[in-house]
């Protein structure tokens, strides 16, 4: 097997940032190293990977600022930076798939992994369980079974507490909070949280992106799309994933990060050590 790896970079971190975050989620530190920097690190060393690319952001202003803070570190493991998508990640992964070199013989690409750069905490084991799986199947996702009880939900148009006199009298802005009211319970059996790196086939993956419709959560959506109009019975199939790949959405979610990794943040190293 020869892997491309594309790490997913686009995403502005509006979700992380309104959670508390100071700065995109890519750039927080994980051990004197950035998010971004561990997530390639993941890949750069395997003996399968042959190519990294990451796909950073699609503003042209944004992806020169992207380039000058990352280029130096990531050039050094081997990564290609392109810019990806302003608008979907479906335009990112695109745009990092086109920028796969086309070689033939022993050193061409026979699949690709796409892999979050908000996800720096996959297990190596869980790395080699997904690509040996691909050896024998054109695409492949790690997944968990859905252990918790979901709830559909819905915001009801009644504050979540009721308001504060005291500060409508002191002049505080109001700030109504919407109550989240559960509108069903949804059946976990058969359910999966998908991960990634997810990978497939180069010939799959270009097909997949070949289609027209190419709305999508994940890349393994428009596979899946690929299959059923094929109607060859080919399935995506889920390798065992691991609760320790965890991807960095909200602020909280980086002391998690680091836990699992067993790293310190930069207020707990020495001073000359922090990042």
């Amino acid at each position: 097997m020869n892997i491309a790896v594309i790490i997913a970079a686009a995403g502005a971190s509006r979700r992380y940032t309104d959670s508390g975050g100071l700065r995109s989620k890519l750039d927080e530190d994980l051990g004197g190293k950035p998010v971004l920097q561990r997530s390639v690190e993941l890949f750069s060393k395997h003996d399968d990977v042959k190519f990294i690319v990451v796909a950073g952001p699609g503003d042209d202003a944004d992806f020169s600022e992207f380039k000058s803070r990352h280029s130096d570190r990531l050039g050094l493991l081997g990564a290609v930076i392109v810019k990806g998508g302003k608008d979907h990640r479906w335009q990112t992964v695109k745009a990092a798939l086109e920028a796969i070199p086309a070689h033939s013989g022993d050193d061409a690409i026979t699949h690709v992994a796409v892999h979050d750069a908000a996800r720096p905490a996959a297990p190596a084991e869980l790395i080699d369980r997904v690509f040996e799986l691909a050896r024998h199947h054109p695409a492949v996702v790690p997944g968990l079974e859905v252990g918790d009880t979901l709830k559909r939900v819905s915001k009801s148009d009644a504050p979540a507490r009721p308001s504060d006199p005291l500060a409508a009298i002191l002049g505080a802005a109001a700030t109504e909070e919407k109550t989240i009211v559960v509108e069903s319970t949804i059946d976990r059996a058969g359910l999966f949280a998908v991960q990634t790196p997810q990978t497939f086939e180069i010939g799959v993956l270009r097909s997949a992106y070949a289609q027209a419709d190419l709305s999508s959560t994940d890349d393994a959506s428009l596979v899946e799309k690929l299959f059923a109009s094929e109607g060859k019975g080919r399935r995506v199939v889920v390798a065992p994933g691991d609760a320790r790949n965890i991807k960095i959405t909200r602020a909280g979610d980086l002391s998690l990060a680091r836990a699992v990794m067993g790293l310190r943040g930069p207020e707990e190293r020495p001073v000359h050590k922090r990042f």
